[in-house]
């Protein structure tokens, strides 16, 4: 049974969007800010929510493009996928996706230690949540396209960045600038996979890159409070 349930939650531009929200189980290890994919909060992006919910983390994914297209969710083909790439790259300001984020995060720091995790677009705004928000403990970060352009942005916590080398949206030069630029509080991991590894629903899914990441990105939570 799900137990995680769509909310609405106001955001710091006093627009009410929904926010995917599961509560943890058992005690409770901290909250986790999730960041969606160019898809919306897909049955993927729930079923992660749930995932790290029964880690113990309290769990809000919010839905970040519902001012521009309420309820968007598609698959990863066709007209989806094209509206997707629109909301991301050409509609929906990436400012407004990173004050999201910032919102969601104060709603939870006062219970303890808040952390972010991100996919494709999310993992781009988890690595500059990391660099540009406030009140993180730690963040991790999938295959975000936009982190090699801003590799000279300096992580504020610790953060993990996962790509895939056999990822054809993210050239590894790029990857290898963000190697280069060698921050302290940033650690890069590199899987022989491809772009969007982590989801069983992708043809690119890889099962054992999949489940390493996810047990590096616990182990950075444990490391730091959650």
């Amino acid at each position: 049974m799900p137990i995680g349930v769509m909310e609405r939650m106001t955001m710091s531009d006093g627009a009410g969007i929904g926010v995917y929200h599961a509560q943890p189980e058992g005690p409770r290890r901290g909250g986790l800010v999730l960041v969606q994919e160019i898809f919306g909060i897909t049955d993927h992006i729930r079923d992660l929510a749930e995932e790290y919910a029964a880690d113990g983390y309290e769990v809000l994914a919010p839905a970040l493009f519902d001012r521009e297209h309420p309820g968007f969710e598609a698959d990863y083909s066709g007209e989806g996928l094209a509206r997707g790439v629109e909301l991301a790259r050409q509609i929906h300001p990436l400012a407004l996706s990173l004050a999201d984020v910032q919102s969601c995060v104060d709603a939870l720091k006062e219970k303890g230690p808040v952390f972010v995790v991100g996919y494709c677009y999310g993992g781009s705004i988890a690595w500059l949540a990391a660099t540009r928000l406030n009140g993180l403990a730690a963040a991790s970060s999938y295959y975000g396209s936009l982190v090699p352009g801003t590799a000279d942005e300096v992580p504020r916590v610790p953060v993990i960045l996962h790509f895939g080398r056999h990822d054809h949206g993210i050239p590894m030069e790029g990857v290898e600038k963000l190697v280069a630029a060698d921050h302290p509080n940033a650690t890069i991991y590199i899987y022989e996979a491809g772009h969007g590894f982590n989801s069983d629903r992708r043809k690119d899914f890889h099962e054992p890159s999949s489940d390493l990441a996810k047990e590096r990105t616990l182990e950075l939570f444990h490391a730091n409070g959650g």
